[in-house]
């Protein structure tokens, strides 16, 4: 067997740090420093917050770094951004409504509805939030309860707290999940969690347990591990604490006439729905708008652009925003949430081809845009309201249909 040469060695163990496998050696001093970084740096804050010496012993006995967790910065380097992200294809946003996943939240949430219709009456009564709502969000986020939380929660918290590119939001979370088990509220071992640290059948992160997790059955301890009650009011205790309006709804499909500009999407661009109405604006299906949400303000939603079904959406899509900061995520909801209540009509719209570009190939179009004077509301690689009513705009002045997405066009035009 011929000897490696050693560039392909140190090629080789490159590789294995972008991939994510860190040779042992590395490994082991990486523990070490996250051993003196919790008894000298953690320890002492989480002691100034009654944390016993016995819960945080209890905690990280036989916790080390999880290296394989995303978005990590090793000791000593500095956050990378690849320029090519080939592993990051730019998809429609109509792939996160694939028939196979919101068809199964749908059917589990009507099936759960008529089991738990006296709780979910008692929750909409004290909460303002209607059941087909809480159950579109139990069913997404943890399939009601079926998914299994296959991590340690502190050894995740604990990893992103000592290396991840959000430190000081992971350590909130950490020392709260501390709190959590100081105070009786959940076992140990039950510190089971997703691999961003959620917990529980709402998906709760630490912080959001401490302050919206609520006692339904009345056993004296608000349990989202084991308890449905438990589970879907803190869920909607989460929503009103956000400013959920009683008597809303979440929003409508519409048809937008071609002369009303995709670029008036946007929660800072809200009107009365009666005026959206006066512009042309109508529901699919023909049906006239709420009287009572006619009155009300309204905001243009269009997460495709012109490549995909448009919406009027109230404050309470925000609000739904406030669980997972994503359109399409709160569009799944609100759109379970119909379904789970009046039966599975798909969207009138449908969803266009989207370009084949990568993430990195949107980010470059948002740098391109930021640099002319547009705000585009980061240059993340995804196209928010923000980046959509940009490139309408940008659109508009160089002579070209407003789409108000991106496409391969305005990706060259940007470079």
């Amino acid at each position: 067997m011929k000897r490696l040469s050693a560039r392909f060695i140190s090629t080789l163990a490159a590789a294995l740090i972008t991939f994510g496998v860190v040779a042992p050696a590395s490994a082991a001093r990486i523990d070490d420093q996250f051993q003196a970084w919790l008894a000298k740096d953690l320890w002492p804050e989480a002691k100034a917050k009654g944390i016993s010496k016995a819960t945080f012993d209890a905690a990280f006995a036989g916790v080390s770094p999880n290296l394989k967790l995303p978005d990590l910065v090793l000791p000593g380097e500095k956050p990378k951004t690849p320029k090519t992200q080939h592993q990051a294809e730019f998809g429609s946003p109509g792939n996160y409504f694939a028939e196979k996943t919101l068809g199964a939240v749908t059917a589990g949430g009507r099936s759960r509805a008529g089991t738990n219709a006296k709780t979910l009456a008692a929750i909409e009564k004290r909460f303002g939030v209607p059941g087909g709502v809480v159950l579109a969000i139990w069913g997404r986020e943890s399939g009601f309860g079926a998914a299994k939380m296959p991590y340690d929660a502190f050894e995740v918290l604990g990893t992103k707290a000592f290396l991840a590119t959000r430190k000081d939001m992971f350590r909130k979370e950490l020392l709260a999940g501390l709190e959590m088990v100081e105070r009786g509220m959940v076992s140990r071992k039950d510190m089971r969690s997703s691999w961003a640290g959620a917990l529980g059948q709402p998906q709760f992160l630490p912080t959001s347990f401490l302050e919206h997790a609520v006692d339904f059955d009345g056993d004296g301890r608000a349990d989202i591990w084991n308890s449905t009650p438990d589970t879907l009011a803190s869920i909607a205790n989460y929503l009103a604490h956000y400013g959920w309006k009683k008597g809303r709804d979440w929003g409508f499909e519409v048809s937008v006439p071609e002369n009303v500009s995709c670029a008036l999407e946007g929660p800072d661009q809200g009107k009365k729905i009666a005026d959206w109405a006066a512009m042309g604006i109508t529901r699919v299906g023909g049906k006239p708008f709420p009287q009572n949400e006619t009155r009300a303000e309204g905001f243009l939603m269009m997460p495709a652009g012109r490549n995909g079904p448009a919406f009027i959406v109230t404050p309470n899509f925000y609000v739904l925003k406030e669980y997972n900061e994503s359109d399409v995520y709160a569009l799944f909801i609100g759109h379970g949430a119909d379904r789970i209540a009046n039966g599975d009509k798909r969207f009138a719209g449908s969803w266009g081809k989207v370009d084949g570009l990568f993430r990195s190939d949107v980010a470059g179009m948002q740098r391109g845009l930021e640099q002319l004077g547009y705000d585009v509301g980061g240059a993340d690689g995804l196209p928010g309201f923000k980046t959509r009513r940009s490139i309408g705009v940008w659109q508009v002045k160089n002579g070209r249909a407003a789409t108000c997405f991106p496409d391969k066009g305005i990706v060259e035009a940007m470079r």
